[in-house]
Formats: C-alpha cells, structure tokens, sequence
C-alpha cells in the first residue's frame, strides 16, 4: 500500500501498488476530468506530481506524446489515466485547478 495525497484538497488514500493514478484520485474523492476515458487522448487528467515521482510508473510513449501537446506541462506534469502507482514510496500529486471540477 502507498499513501496517496492530492492537493489541494488535502485528501489522503490508500492505494494498492498497480492501481490507476486516475482511479485513485476518483475513489480518493478527488474532482479530476477524464474526456477520453483513460486514452491517453484528451490531456484534461493532466496534472503534477509533487512527490514521490519514482512511486508511479514511467511515462508511456502515448503519455509523452499527449502531454507534448498541452500548455503548462513540466518536469512534474503526468496524466492520471496513464500512471500506476507501483507502491514503493507515498506519492503526493496536484490538480490543476483548471482542469479539476
């Protein structure tokens, strides 16, 4: 299990290694768009992880090319549809406010 963070809600969950960052943020209770259903298509569940980085795993060649696309991405920046929390740090994460509802 991995602690879970998602700002700037505050909100804290428990998360089993080879769950969707996606899916954690929803059952966490976190307000998070996804357009395309986890396609990777859409970029609106883009957002930053403030740590833990190496708990989640690495980009897919979709997700790079997705996030190449969208404004206002960084170092941080993954999107929730394609990352897996692989449960071997806490991993903290936050939503971009225009994008979280």
């Amino acid at each position: 299990m991995t602690t879970l963070t998602i700002l700037p809600e505050g909100l804290r969950a428990e998360v089993e290694a080879g769950t969707n960052l996606l899916q954690a943020i929803l059952a966490a209770g976190g307000k998070l768009v996804s357009q395309c259903g986890g396609g990777a298509k859409c970029g609106a569940c883009h957002l930053f992880v403030t740590e833990g980085r190496k708990g989640l795993s690495k980009l897919t060649p979709a997700e790079n090319a997705k996030l190449d696309t969208l404004v206002g991405v960084g170092s941080k920046s993954r999107l929730a549809c394609q990352a897996t929390v692989l449960g071997t740090e806490a991993v903290t994460v936050e939503l971009l406010g225009a994008l979280s509802g």
